[in-house]
């Protein structure tokens, strides 16, 4: 008995030590994720180099690159945690959870708030990869790789639409695929948001109203 009460003992020990390594980890490339950030929006993407990101973050060269592989590897961890939002769970897997509505207004409403949640986050980064990449080819190729992901993002969320039977008679799926993918995009955020001033809120209702109106049955 005593036997197994020792056992259990450094087991729980031994639990609680690999936990709380890997929240420490979580958190310090979490915080390397924010520095590196940080330093693409302000400084731009040709001037910020790995070194900079490192002694801001308080890690060594050597933990990035085997972390991310590099400068490309941050934006594209940049990018994925961006896409996330700003909820525990990601916000593809809540957007997901949306297709057991029946009520297709309720889906569009939904999406605009996310959209709205993610928008800031993601577009600023693609915005900076967008105009890196007319000199850089690593950026342009994690470019290309975060516009087709979104593309082919918003044409699955089109296809459920039409499963559901809520598109428009004589809306396709590719037409409402590219009525999402605007709705989402970089470049809109940016004039309506940046240039704009619009409110997150007015920009959900936005998204929301323009996908009801464009596709919806």
């Amino acid at each position: 008995m005593s036997m197994g009460a020792r056992d259990t003992g450094v087991k729980a020990g031994r639990s609680y030590d690999s936990s709380r390594r890997r929240e420490l980890a979580e958190e310090r490339r979490s915080a390397t994720l924010d520095v590196a950030r940080a330093a693409f929006l302000s400084q731009g993407y040709a001037t910020t180099t790995v070194d900079s990101v490192a002694a801001a973050a308080g890690v060594s060269p050597a933990t990035i690159y085997k972390t991310y592989g590099g400068k490309v590897g941050l934006i594209r961890a940049i990018c994925d945690r961006a896409l996330e939002g700003a909820g525990s769970v990601p916000a593809e897997t809540r957007s997901d959870a949306l297709r057991a509505l029946s009520n297709p207004r309720a889906v569009v409403d939904a999406w605009g708030r996310l959209t709205a949640e993610v928008s800031p986050r993601i577009s600023p980064v693609v915005l900076l990869l967008r105009a890196a990449a007319a000199t850089d080819a690593d950026a342009g190729a994690a470019l290309a790789e975060v516009e087709a992901n979104h593309l082919a993002r918003m044409a699955d969320n089109a296809r459920f639409l039409a499963r559901a039977g809520f598109l428009r008679e004589g809306v396709s799926v590719t037409a409402a695929r590219d009525v999402l993918w605007f709705c989402s995009s970089p470049e809109t955020y940016e004039l309506l948001i940046v240039r704009r001033k619009w409110t997150r809120k007015q920009f959900a209702a936005f998204v929301s109203e323009t996908i009801a109106a464009a596709v919806l049955a």
